[in-house]
C-alpha cells in the first residue's frame, strides 16, 4: 500500500536548443487526467506558432496512469523519452509539456529523443518537491476559549491542523500518520488536560510536515 508520494509545489521551466530548434518544457503538479490535459492546452494556445506540442504524464500516488503524445513527431521519439524521465524522476501527479520550434534542421530520431528528453530534465532541475503522506483524520472538539492554545501546543509538536470549525464549540481537524497515532493521542492529552479524544473521519493525503 502507498502511504507516501513525491509530487511538485509549483510548476517548472526548463528549455534546450538544438541546431535551431528549440524546445521550451514546462512541467506541472496534476492530480487528474483533466487537469493534466489543461495544462497541455494551455500551453497549446499560448504557443500557437509553434510546430508541436508534445507531452507525458504519470498520475496517482503509484503512477498508475501514464500517458504520452508525440503530437506530429516520429512515432517514439518525443512523448516516450519525456515518459522516461518523469518516471526517473521519481515525481507523481506530473504533467510534462514540450513546446518545439523547429529551426530548419532535421535533427533525425537520435536527436529529437535527446532533445525531448533533455528538456524536461533541465525543468527537473529546478522543480521544488513537495511530499504528500497518507494521513488518517480526526475530529478533535475543545471549547472555543481553548482553541487557539489547543492548536498551539499541537502545532508545536508537529500535529498537522488542517482547519478548524466553529460551531457551539470549535472542532480541529487533525491529520495523523497512522505511525504516529499514538503519540499524538498523548499530545492531545496533554494540551486539552485530559478532556479531549479524537474521532476518526476518514483519510486523506497531505503535505509531510
Amino acid at each position: 500500500m502507498i502511504t507516501s508520494y513525491r509530487t511538485l509545489a509549483a510548476e517548472a521551466v526548463g528549455e534546450v536548443e538544438d541546431r535551431g530548434s528549440r524546445f521550451l518544457a514546462r512541467i506541472a503538479p496534476t492530480d487528474s487526467e483533466e487537469a493534466a490535459r489543461a495544462v497541455i492546452e494551455a500551453e497549446r494556445r499560448a504557443h500557437h506558432d509553434a510546430r508541436h506540442h508534445c507531452s507525458a504524464f504519470i498520475l496517482g500516488p503509484d503512477g498508475r496512469i501514464e500517458r504520452s503524445n508525440d503530437d506530429g513527431e516520429p512515432a517514439g521519439t518525443a512523448g516516450t523519452p519525456m515518459l522516461d524521465v518523469l518516471r526517473g524522476s521519481g515525481y507523481r501527479d506530473v504533467t510534462a509539456v514540450v513546446t518545439r520550434w523547429f529551426g530548419g534542421t532535421l535533427l533525425g530520431a537520435g536527436g529529437l529523443v535527446r532533445a525531448y528528453g533533455d528538456a524536461v530534465r533541465d525543468a527537473l532541475s529546478t522543480a521544488q518537491p513537495r511530499e504528500l503522506i497518507l494521513a488518517q483524520m480526526h475530529l478533535l472538539t475543545v471549547p472555543h476559549a481553548d482553541a487557539g492554545r489547543v492548536d498551539h501546543d499541537l502545532r508545536s509538536h508537529d500535529v498537522v491542523v488542517t482547519g478548524t470549525d466553529y460551531g457551539q464549540r470549535a472542532t480541529l481537524h487533525l491529520a495523523i500518520p497512522p505511525a504516529d497515532i499514538e503519540r499524538v493521542t498523548h499530545v492531545v492529552a496533554a494540551a486539552t488536560a485530559g478532556t479531549g479524544s479524537l474521532q476518526p473521519s476518514g483519510e486523506r493525503w497531505v503535505e509531510r510536515p
